[in-house]
């Protein structure tokens, strides 16, 4: 009876489909269910939780340094846009190309940093953009007669650093996803663009960035997570969640600071519920205007 009601073609996929939908409510809807429910109290370990309604939110609009991290996690956000999509998407194309050689060693080379752990990746960096002469940057920059940068304790040369760590862990995680788009689209495409007399920018404009669409869509919406939700990064370039003047704080070290560090678990509920709805915006609406909730004729 067991054999013959899992066989059945109408329980199958319901069957294959329920590993995902438990591990989905239970990892995922039901913390975010307490979550959300603790944003609204007074939480702290080994203390009863007070219900304060709004209280937490409110005191999030007032908070400076939550606005900071807002701040911070959003230039970081954009920054990582404008590099990581546009560059990616050029090597890809560079690589793609059946001219070019050694391109298997070109693909592990730029999808290798990705395999490193963030904490070593983030130690090298740190070690790289220190303030000292015989750091790495300031040697480099020593050859050209300019003094040595304290680059982790200004706000511009901290994203410079911050920003640097991002392209050479994940340039190349986003070129192979850009590399697998092209790989859908027909060569047919570009040999009749060829007879046409089309050029190589012409072909780039016309025929892979719009057939490219999806992948750029995709790439779009993981990174604009991916840059708000920034925290190890950050804690490991600074040595710690306490950069100077809250440079490098991010709204999940802002999280993690009140949850972990000062034990206030309904207001880090709150940060978190927050960064949510700012997430959950963005890509809806980057998500709606380029057309990927529109039916098809």
């Amino acid at each position: 009876m067991i054999k013959k009601f899992l066989y059945s073609q109408k329980v199958a996929p319901y069957v294959f489909v329920l590993p995902f939908i438990l591990v989905f409510l239970i990892f995922w809807v039901l913390p975010l269910g307490n979550s959300f429910g603790m944003s609204f109290q007074k939480t702290q370990l080994g203390q009863e939780a007070d219900w304060i309604g709004l209280a937490n939110y409110g005191k999030l609009m007032g908070d400076g340094v939550f606005l900071k991290a807002v701040t911070n996690s959003a230039i970081y956000m954009i920054l990582t846009l404008l590099i990581l999509i546009p560059f990616p998407m050029l090597f890809a194309v560079l690589i793609n190309n059946k001219f070019m050689w050694g391109r298997e060693f070109f693909k592990s080379s730029f999808f290798f940093p990705a395999l490193t752990s963030v904490v070593v990746a983030g130690t090298i960096f740190r070690l790289m953009f220190g303030e000292m002469e015989g750091s790495l940057i300031n040697s480099l920059l020593g050859w050209f007669g300019i003094d040595p940068v304290k680059f982790l304790k200004g706000q511009v040369t901290g994203f410079i650093a911050l920003v640097a760590l991002a392209t050479w862990r994940w340039t190349g995680v986003n070129m192979l996803y850009f590399l697998s788009g092209l790989k859908n689209i027909p060569g047919e495409y570009y040999e009749a663009a060829s007879i046409d007399g089309a050029s190589a920018f012409q072909k780039f404009t016309k025929i892979t960035m719009p057939l490219l669409k999806p992948t750029t869509i995709y790439v779009l919406t993981i990174s604009i997570y991916a840059g708000l939700a920034m925290f190890i990064e950050s804690m490991m370039l600074w040595n710690g969640n306490n950069s100077p003047k809250n440079i490098g704080l991010t709204i999940v070290g802002y999280l993690y600071r009140q949850g972990i560090e000062k034990n206030n678990l309904g207001y880090a509920a709150a940060v978190g519920i927050v960064l949510l709805a700012i997430t959950m915006i963005i890509n809806l609406t980057q998500l709606t205007l380029s057309g990927m909730f529109k039916k098809e004729d």
